[in-house]
């Protein structure tokens, strides 16, 4: 990404702002977790301003998103997104309190306050100064749940957004990129494979069929996709790996040395370019399991062979450079360039249902998902900035 931007003297950060982040990272909603306090929190005080939101819960009402407009309610504004969800603490060596937002040497450290509630926190810390405004298009809040586990939560906000006549004109995601624009994401298919094979005594394994060994062959055939992406493409040089991925990251099967296992899961993704089909990888993969490794095992015992199972899909984002959002975006910031990341977002689900997005957000992702998790104030204070900045450009 090209860093270059116009100069901009460090901005300072509102005791608002900060004590919001405060109240955010102290909520610990882990994706596996409840994410209802911080939305109770959230809506309560946004009706305390005479905002009204709307939630939308999944399955067993344990989990929301919450989306609320701020503005004229008769046209489409743009809209701010952000992730209530993060990801554990568990096994990790942390020096702070990961829910106590401490704040030293000019850093805020806690679970999610770079990834990201420092962009929330700063969204929030705005909504006097927004319900004050005359702005002449609206301010969205739209805050999501489960983004860390596959974006799965926001699906049904953006199926309301998809229906509804007054859609955002665009939306900004507050993912960390050190406050430069980001047009561009990989998408990411994930799956899991179950191997089922039969048992037997190791000392009689031709009788058997090993499970694990037809997964290490799987594993294997995509070991040799990832190569092939690698060596022959396609490619996007916008990226630092300017190729699809392939990977496999976890792989359980057997019970013991002497026993011809019977089962084997393993997973694996695909780490795609926006314009690059996941789904052509994915059938080459099904093809050379149920069509070449299945029709063997079940010569020997019928009832073996693979079932595969989606875990999670996000699209890509591709964003035109000289899109509205984007030049909109570039203008507050006074970024001259856009870059592209690896990680992926749920831009490219906002611009898959009509709401052109961009992504731009305090914090660097490479100081997210670890120990002692941190976003310093310089950042909170660019958001900040950029916040006023769109706000005033909104204000007849």
């Amino acid at each position: 990404m090209d860093h270059a931007k116009d100069v901009i003297s460090p901005a300072p950060v509102s005791r608002e702002a900060r004590d919001w982040l405060t109240t955010l990272v102290g909520f610990d909603t882990t994706s596996h977790r409840s994410n209802l306090a911080l939305i109770d929190c959230v809506r309560d005080y946004l009706a305390s301003y005479g905002v009204q939101s709307q939630l939308f819960f999944n399955a067993n009402k344990t989990k929301a998103n919450l989306y609320a407009t701020i503005g004229p309610l008769d046209q489409g504004g743009y809209a701010l997104s952000g992730h209530t969800d993060v990801v554990p603490v568990t096994g990790q060596d942390w020096h702070y309190d990961p829910w106590g937002a401490t704040q030293e040497n000019g850093r805020v450290y806690g679970r999610g306050a770079c990834d990201m509630k420092g962009f929330i926190a700063v969204a929030l810390a705005r909504v006097p100064q927004l319900v004050n405004a005359d702005l002449s298009r609206p301010i969205h809040l739209c805050l999501s749940y489960d983004e860390e586990i596959g974006c799965v939560g926001v699906r049904s906000l953006l199926a309301f957004l998809s229906e509804t006549t007054l859609k955002p004109l665009g939306c900004i995601v507050g993912e960390p990129t050190g406050m430069r624009v980001v047009a561009g994401h990989k998408g990411k298919l994930s799956m899991r494979c179950q191997v089922k094979g039969h048992a037997c005594h190791s000392s009689l394994a031709p009788r058997g069929v090993n499970a694990v060994e037809a997964a290490a062959r799987i594993v294997t055939f995509l070991s040799d996709m990832a190569g092939r992406a690698q060596r022959e493409g396609p490619f996007d040089y916008g990226f630092d790996i300017p190729h699809t991925t392939v990977h496999t990251g976890v792989i359980r099967g057997g019970s013991a040395l002497n026993i011809v296992p019977s089962d084997c899961m393993f997973e694996f993704e695909f780490r795609h370019l926006p314009n690059d089909d996941p789904a052509t990888y994915l059938q080459q993969v099904e093809s050379f399991a149920l069509q070449q490794l299945q029709p063997a095992m079940q010569a020997e015992v019928p009832e073996t062979g693979f079932e595969f199972e989606q875990q999670s899909r996000f699209p890509g984002l591709d964003q035109d450079p000289d899109a509205e959002i984007v030049t909109l975006v570039k203008r507050l910031t006074g970024e001259r360039e856009v870059g592209k990341v690896a990680f992926g977002t749920e831009g490219g689900g906002f611009d898959a249902v009509g709401i052109p997005a961009v992504v731009c957000g305090p914090g660097h992702i490479d100081q997210a998902h670890k120990p002692d998790e941190f976003v310093t104030l310089e950042q909170l204070g660019l958001c900040e900035r950029f916040m006023v900045r769109l706000i005033e450009s909104l204000s007849n």
